[in-house]
């Protein structure tokens, strides 16, 4: 990608180094996935985890809550802002992400009327925000309740060394991703399906969080669509690297090499080829109206 030079967004709150506590709520890590199906799928893990929520539920506590301050727990939560001192590369990675997030600014304020733009949230090892504290581990996340993506730098270093899909338009890929969950939450669309928790069975719920997760990919492929028409960072291969990001991120893929089992009830994010799909199909088309993932025939 040619981005260095470019505008950067003023939208950036830097809070390295700061820390937070624990983990709460915000998203998704693909890489926790693992080690949870392998418990999950086991039968003393069975047997431990119905104990656990029993035992939670008897002492008036939520388990889920619970479940959330364990995982965060091993996050990087000494360090300070005076101690704290970022790598040259990590100081060009955060300068890349607010030259992209300074990009979807420019493609959405176009595309959008009355466009509210995010604020990015860079964070070290954990963090606080209105769905809650959570860690490095969650990986990059919206939170629509403050209207704020949240990143930790790390994560595209572990996307490089653990999915195997590195790459600065991969990077690109996953805030875009992210801002496009901004824009569900501008159109009612977030508010709309987080609002079925509780009202429909667990696998329809899972079946709009896949809907709402793909239509993200469609938007970030829209904002890659028109960024190139008026920016024109993207060089050779770059489309590939995003196509490998989605690829690396299905949830088949990820179960299966978690557990070597797929149970498409429990999705929650689509495919490896759905989510290459609708990326690719915002890339190509660029129109808004074909990003209807709730009431498309065939995802």
């Amino acid at each position: 990608m040619k981005w260095q030079g470019r505008r950067q967004s003023s939208n950036i709150d830097d809070r390295r180094g700061q820390g937070g506590s624990g983990m709460g709520g915000g998203g998704f890590n693909p890489l926790l996935i693992g080690p949870l199906l392998k418990l999950l799928f086991s039968k003393t893990g069975l047997i431990l985890i119905a104990v656990f929520i029993g035992g939670s539920l008897l002492l008036g506590y939520n388990p889920l809550s619970l479940i959330g301050g364990m995982m965060g727990a091993g996050g990087s939560q000494g360090l300070t802002s005076e101690s704290y001192a970022p790598t040259a590369a990590e100081e060009e990675m955060a300068a890349f992400s607010a030259t992209i997030l300074a990009d979807t600014e420019d493609v959405w304020n176009q595309q959008l009327q009355n466009y509210r733009e995010p604020t990015l949230v860079l964070f070290t090892g954990s963090v606080n925000s209105a769905c809650g504290s959570a860690s490095s581990a969650t990986g990059p996340f919206y939170c629509p309740a403050d209207e704020k993506l949240y990143l930790d730098l790390s994560f595209f270093e572990d996307m490089e060394t653990k999915l195997r899909a590195g790459g600065d338009f991969a990077y690109a890929y996953v805030i875009a991703h992210e801002v496009g969950h901004h824009i569900q939450k501008i159109m009612g669309i977030t508010d709309e399906v987080h609002s079925l928790r509780g009202r429909v069975s667990e696998k329809e719920y899972n079946q709009n969080s896949v809907m709402l997760e793909l239509q993200a990919d469609f938007l970030a492929g829209v904002w890659a669509h028109h960024s190139q028409q008026t920016a024109g960072m993207m060089e050779a291969g770059d489309l590939e690297e995003a196509l490998n990001a989605a690829n690396a991120i299905g949830d088949d893929r990820l179960q299966k090499q978690a557990s070597g089992r797929v149970v498409p009830d429990s999705f929650t994010h689509g495919t490896s080829a759905q989510r290459m799909k609708w990326f690719k199909k915002g890339f190509e088309s660029g129109d808004l109206r074909q990003g209807d993932t709730f009431n498309a025939p065939d995802l």
